[in-house]
């Protein structure tokens, strides 16, 4: 396994395991404390793994962001929450190319 293949498998585990035990962990798109993190993603296909579950922005229509949370798609307007699989995703910001969310277990 190459050093950048292991470190991309790296810190998904770190955050979700640091969120698991009460932690602070960044990367350089999410950020956990507790059992919450946030998440920036900007550009359609952007990536971001949160508390062991895969999310991807697929871009934004009319003011609410498209996203893939495992086998799952949701979408969300600035200030609304919805549920993607063992996630709860809040939306608190949408851009015209971008998603900042906030997410959590259950």
């Amino acid at each position: 396994m190459t050093s950048l293949r292991a470190a991309r498998f790296a810190v998904p585990l770190l955050v979700a395991a640091a969120a698991v035990a009460g932690c602070s962990l960044s990367s350089d798109n999410v950020s956990c404390s507790g059992n919450s993190c946030t998440a920036t993603l900007s550009g359609e296909g952007s990536e971001a793994s949160i508390l062991g579950t895969s999310l991807v922005f697929a871009g934004t229509q009319d003011g609410r962001a498209t996203l893939s949370v495992g086998d799952a798609e949701v979408s969300c307007a600035t200030g609304e929450r919805v549920s993607a699989g063992p996630l709860s995703l809040t939306c608190t910001s949408v851009g015209d190319d971008s998603v900042e969310l906030t997410a959590s277990l259950g």
